[in-house]
């Protein structure tokens, strides 16, 4: 063990060769533990709608108001201060719109430009200027540095800072600048983000969104049903790359799939015209349709969304069939129609079925594929496995993402953790051995990476299938309910039908006894820790808080998805955890960019303070602060060992 402790203090010497280079680190470092920890912004099915996620990124759920407010207090109006936030949300945009009615820009640029000062020093004030300084835009870099730790009690360089931004103005880079300041207090508002799951699907930009978190400074991401099954659709699994497809048809955005990605649905829009042409396809109408679409347009629409559902239905009977472990029997519909009647028997039940007609169903063998199906879905497996921007997309989501985090005493999950009807952590078969709460999460993610990664076939397979097990089983922790009526909703009329039955988890959200005990499985005994949820809309207009068990548990999805605002009565919760404690943000309707810079119009709508704490929270109590506190342990060891001669200085 001795010497094993020597090999790495002598590889720390590598990086710290001298005293004094250990000692400054030393120093360095325990000053940072004494900062006031950083702000953490957490989001939750977002699902594409980029623009109203695109404007709470800007305004960090409300941190930029505060921090105009902490500033400028009552020396500055209402309407002043939603002016200022409104320019550091759209710089450009701003002042492009300022310019048609401002006769004197260089007076406006300069009262702007001392405010976007003031706003970043107080951004920049509970940073290290290290970290500050690797955050400043690249052009502007040496300039902003100068004027955000200009010291306020120090009137000897007053004209200096004077002339800079008077010099500024005069050569015409006062727009420039003002982009550049704006868009670092964006950056230093928000320390690191999470998202809690649901990137993809209903809205029309999951891949804007994703490119746009591909650049973001620092973040986690908590998987979703909804992002597993891309995942999935990305590795190849068919089950997979059908749903996709269909929920994309069925919202109307088909255009991701083919602008957004580049996979052709010529194929599969020949094959519905031809199969389905005759047909109406009453059953199929879709969810949002886009009011530019012309008849046509509409027309083809429908004919896709069932053409690709009856093939998922198909292929998801061939995945049941296969995999027998999944015990999912029940969920293999096609071969209990009677074809002749028109009807589907369900549970001893018969049912009349709201659309009958089947042309590339043989009932015989209602499972197998036409050649054109098989010739289709082979295109759109090559498709999905080739496309290299949605690689790079799931390769992201990969290496910054998972099925659950554990950050700061905060346990993030997507949908639920299995119960059953006691309450008691839910025994789950994966693959012929039972697991059950954290246990689950990790065999289930382990899985999910084999899907891309593994090297023996089989497990490779294994793992493709359990993307799709991910997206619609009962016992998967992202899904959360009995089943996944899809063909019930499409082809029949009984609502009874139609009900998904969710997880017991969800009746035990108000239960501290059976709550704490989810938290103590995945190693947080701190009566202080929280679970951050996403998954299921809070209704609130229904009077629902998304605030759970005394403030342990916290629902934070309000409704990113247009889809989802008339059931919850607002546009998204997100939650801001920063040195003063937790805070829980409702948000209005996005009603557009344009409007959000014309009328400067915000969408945080109000904020409630779900736990304030006494002491402002340091970096030391954070997860970064234990890490560092381990570093500066062994940047001592390595002091103490070049003091006592164990270790030789690298002059």
């Amino acid at each position: 063990m001795k010497e094993l402790e020597t090999r790495y203090l002598e590889r720390l010497s590598d990086l710290y060769p001298t005293i004094a280079a250990a000692s400054t680190e030393i120093i360095n470092l325990q000053a940072i533990l004494n900062l006031p920890k950083g702000t953490e912004h957490f989001l939750t099915d977002v699902h594409g709608e980029y623009e109203a996620f695109s404007h709470v990124l800007k305004n960090g759920s409300g941190s930029v108001r505060r921090k105009i407010e902490d500033v400028f207090g009552n020396t500055m109006s209402a309407r002043d201060k939603r002016s200022l936030a409104t320019l550091i949300y759209y710089p450009k945009a701003k002042m492009e719109m300022v310019r048609e009615t401002e006769s004197n820009m260089d007076d406006w640029y300069s009262v702007n430009l001392y405010r976007l000062i003031e706003v970043s020093k107080r951004a920049a004030s509970k940073y290290t200027r290290s970290k500050v300084r690797k955050a400043l835009p690249k052009d502007f870099a040496y300039v902003i540095e100068e004027l955000i730790t200009e010291k306020v009690a120090v009137n000897d360089k007053e004209s200096y800072y004077n002339e800079i931004i008077s010099t500024i103005i005069r050569i015409g880079r006062a727009e420039q600048f003002i982009e550049a300041i704006s868009e670092l207090i964006q950056r230093l508002v928000v320390d690191h983000l999470h998202i809690v799951g649901d990137i993809y699907d209903r809205g029309p930009g999951p891949h804007i969104i994703m490119d746009k978190l591909m650049t973001y400074h620092s973040l986690d991401i908590q998987w979703g049903n909804h992002d597993v099954l891309w995942m999935g659709a990305a590795a190849g699994q068919r089950g997979c790359i059908a749903n996709v497809i269909r929920i994309c048809a069925r919202y109307g955005n088909l255009d991701i799939v083919e602008d957004g990605y580049g996979i052709n649905l010529l194929p599969l829009a020949t094959f519905a015209l031809r199969a389905y042409g005759d047909d109406p396809c009453t059953c199929f109408k879709l969810k949002t349709p886009k009011r530019a679409d012309t008849t046509d347009e509409m027309e083809l629409n429908l004919r896709i969304h069932k053409a690709i559902s009856i093939i998922q239905f198909k292929v998801e009977g061939q995945i049941i069939q296969r995999q027998k472990g999944f015990h999912l029997d029940s969920r293999a519909l096609l071969h209990r129609i009677d074809y002749e009647k028109g009807t589907i028997t369900l549970e001893g039940k018969e049912y009349k079925l709201l659309d009958t007609n089947f042309p590339t169903v043989d009932p015989s063998n209602p499972y197998g594929l036409t050649a054109e199906e098989e010739e289709i879905m082979e295109r759109l497996e090559r498709a999905f496995i080739g496309c290299e921007k949605l690689q790079q997309h799931m390769r992201f989501l990969l290496a910054k993402g998972g099925l659950y985090k554990v950050y700061n005493n905060n346990l993030l999950y997507h949908g639920c953790v299995p119960l059953d009807e006691g309450g008691n952590l839910k025994e789950v078969e994966v693959f012929g051995k039972t697991h059950r709460g954290k246990e689950l999460y990790d065999v289930l993610d382990s899985y999910v990476r084999k899907g891309f990664f593994a090297l023996d076939e089989d497990e490779r397979e294994n793992g493709k299938d359990i993307m799709w097990y991910i997206w619609l089983h009962p016992d998967s922790p992202l899904f959360g309910k009995n089943r996944m009526a899809t063909f019930e909703r499409y082809f029949l009329a009984e609502k009874e039908t139609h009900v998904e039955k969710k997880n017991p988890y969800y009746s035990f959200l108000e239960n501290g006894k059976v709550m704490s005990g989810i938290l103590r499985e995945f190693g947080l005994e701190s009566e202080e820790a929280h679970i951050v949820n996403g998954h299921v809309p809070v209704k609130r207009k229904d009077g629902e808080n998304p605030i759970k068990c005394g403030g342990k548990v916290m629902v934070i999805d309000g409704g990113f998805s247009r889809a989802y605002q008339k059931e919850t009565g607002i546009a998204g919760y997100t939650l801001i955890y920063n040195s003063y404690g937790l805070r829980l943000v409702a948000h209005e309707p996005f009603e557009s960019t344009e409007a959000a810079i014309e009328k400067e119009k915000d969408i945080h709508s109000e904020s409630v303070v779900v736990q304030r704490v006494m002491d402002r929270v340091l970096v030391g109590d954070t997860d970064v602060g234990r890490e560092l506190k381990e570093q500066v342990q062994d940047l001592e060891r390595l002091l103490a060992a070049y003091r006592s001669g164990e270790i030789n200085e690298k002059i």
